[in-house]
């Protein structure tokens, strides 16, 4: 039997192992919001896994994942102390409302592809989902992330989408208003995964590893100034604001995902410091 089944049939049995002395703690919030950003504190060297996947553990015990637009709750994260003690923690899922955002103006290409164009857009797909299967020990996403550009917010996370008339999927990102040609700078530390200048629906799109599976994207950019490889640092200029794309006019949308569950930038702005 794993140790992880183990525990969960300890917690089920209540004969779970009792709380661990402070220097053995395992801290994670008791509840969080659809589309956030988690991150907990286990001993250092410990064995954390969630949602099928064996998380990574800094050298001072943080570790980190996201939660789906539609998650519920409640959520597991089974740890496995290095003293051999295991507990399964439970966190509370706070659902959202999802407003319906209607976009009209869009170029009806964009919303109704031909085929051709559609088997573009799985390959230029392919290339993001590879990019974000990156799984680095870098734990740059433990910074306070700060805007990328300064301007209105013109869509929000999450929120149902209708594309002239059409429905579409929900909205992986986050949409802030800004003249074309405005520096992008990037929220946080990280290494460039992906640089794309003209897929077909996202226009000029950049990807941002900040470690431990959480990465950034940014889309409709007119102009890219970084590399695949690149190291930035927070602060730093990567790109340039634009309409290309499947886009109405001059914005920057920042997306943020962990693998591949989609996560609200606004969140992880407001996290608490």
């Amino acid at each position: 039997m794993s140790w992880l089944l183990a525990a969960l049939l300890a917690v089920a049995a209540g004969t779970a192992a009792p709380a661990p002395a402070d220097e053995a703690r395992v801290v994670f919030p008791a509840s969080v919001p659809q589309g956030a950003l988690v991150i907990g504190k286990v001993p250092p060297g410990s064995l954390v896994e969630h949602g099928g996947r064996s998380l990574r553990v800094t050298g001072y015990g943080s570790v980190v994942f996201g939660v789906g637009r539609d998650a519920s709750g409640p959520l597991q994260v089974a740890v496995r102390r290095p003293d051999g003690g295991s507990q399964v923690v439970s966190i509370a899922v706070t659902p959202r409302d999802w407003p319906i955002e209607r976009v009209n103006g869009v170029p009806p290409k964009t919303v109704s592809p031909p085929p051709a164009i559609a088997e573009r857009i799985r390959r230029e797909q392919a290339q993001v989902v590879q990019a974000r299967e990156r799984d680095d020990a870098r734990a740059d996403f433990a910074q306070a992330f700060a805007w990328p550009v300064t301007g209105r917010i013109s869509g929000r996370f999450g929120n149902q989408r209708v594309y002239n008339g059409s429905p579409g999927s929900p909205h992986s990102g986050m949409d802030i208003a800004a003249p074309t040609g405005t520096p992008v700078l990037s929220p946080a530390a990280g290494v460039v995964t992906l640089v794309a200048p003209d897929f077909y629906l996202t226009g000029g799109t950049l990807l941002i590893d900040h470690g431990h599976g959480i990465s950034s994207n940014f889309l409709h950019l007119s102009r890219i100034d970084v590399k695949v490889g690149d190291r930035v640092a927070q602060g730093q200029a990567v790109a340039r604001v634009g309409a290309t794309g499947r886009a109405t006019g001059p914005h920057l949308h920042w997306g943020m995902s962990w693998f591949d569950v989609r996560i609200d930038p606004l969140l992880v702005l407001e996290r608490p410091k």
